[in-house]
């Protein structure tokens, strides 16, 4: 996980997939570069990863979410017929979202007990939406992704505090604390119409496929958006496990896709349409892994392993 305090914004991001970034000090600014890896390995495949322990993922006394509702607000020109940009490439988003939830996938999310609940492994993808083509411009800040969803709330999206609201902007458009230089998405939670809002900012990959895609030729055909899910996978996850940055993070503050961040496992599958590691509603998809609390190894697949462990706030 990486917090930084951008604008009085505690985010925790996905990097670079080059770089792996550790947290530096809360409200330190930019967060910090500590190695660099490449994509693919010499067969071609997305990197697998390793498959021993980690160091251990921390329960921190905050909540988690149960079940979340995903709410999908598309910023700027989605409907730009350039391949990636397109009602297609929406509806790609929306059989991803619709199907991740109760996958063998998502439900390494179970294990991120907390006192009063759990995540049940399952997502909501509400039929509600909101499209905004541009009310901030297309150099956007951290500070208008929050006014994005506000007003997008505002405009009749329904308010809802076990939601997860995800501005997915269209390649087009920057965000200036460092989308494709720095990170590929962030999730955070904010006050938003007096109740805490959870929302994650999320680019077209296709706007730096070199840094924030695993490959350039993808299983759906549109790279962008394809390997913007993987992303979205990500911050979904984490946005469940650590909702408001106070429940379940290690001890340099990586949350639990953080510690498996741009790695997809051995079982992939690779062909002419490029590589996948998971499918669900009729489509094959590369996610990256997810960090199993019981064991602190990444999976694609939920082991149902059980291990006792303390989980009082550390």
């Amino acid at each position: 996980m990486v917090k930084k305090s951008l604008a009085a914004l505690v985010v925790a991001g996905l990097t670079l997939s080059g770089a792996s970034v550790m947290a530096g000090n809360e409200g330190s600014g930019e967060p910090e570069i500590i190695k660099h890896r490449t994509n693919k390995d010499e067969a071609g495949y997305a990197t697998a990863g390793g498959t021993a322990s980690l160091s251990a993922i921390q329960y921190h006394g905050g909540p988690v979410m149960g079940t979340p509702t995903v709410y999908l607000i598309w910023y700027g020109n989605w409907n730009q017929g350039n391949g990636t940009d397109t009602p297609a490439g929406q509806a790609l988003v929306r059989s991803f979202l619709g199907g991740i939830g109760g996958s063998n996938y998502y439900k390494i999310n179970t294990t991120y007990s907390a006192s009063g609940g759990a995540p049940t492994g399952s997502v909501t993808l509400s039929a509600s939406e909101k499209t905004d083509t541009g009310s901030r411009g297309t150099r956007l800040r951290d500070a208008d992704i929050k006014t994005i969803v506000g007003s997008a709330i505002s405009a009749g999206l329904p308010y809802n505090t076990n939601g997860i609201y995800f501005v997915l902007t269209s390649s087009n458009v920057s965000e200036q604390s460092g989308f494709c230089t720095k990170y590929c998405g962030w999730h955070t939670h904010g006050t938003i119409n007096g109740g805490d809002i959870k929302y994650s900012f999320v680019g077209n990959a296709a706007r730096c496929l070199s840094g924030c895609a695993a490959q350039t030729t993808s299983p759906n055909g549109n790279a962008g958006v394809d390997g913007m899910l993987s992303v979205v996978a990500h911050e979904l996850e984490e946005a469940n496990s650590d909702p408001d940055l106070n429940a379940w993070y290690d001890a340099s503050g990586a949350e639990n896709a953080d510690k498996c961040a741009w790695t997809f496992g051995g079982a992939q599958s690779c062909g002419g349409s490029g590589c996948s590691n998971v499918s669900w509603g009729g489509k094959s998809w590369l996610v990256q892994r997810n960090l199993d609390a019981q064991d602190n190894k990444c999976y694609v697949s939920y082991k149902g392993l059980f291990v006792v462990r303390d989980l009082s706030p550390s």
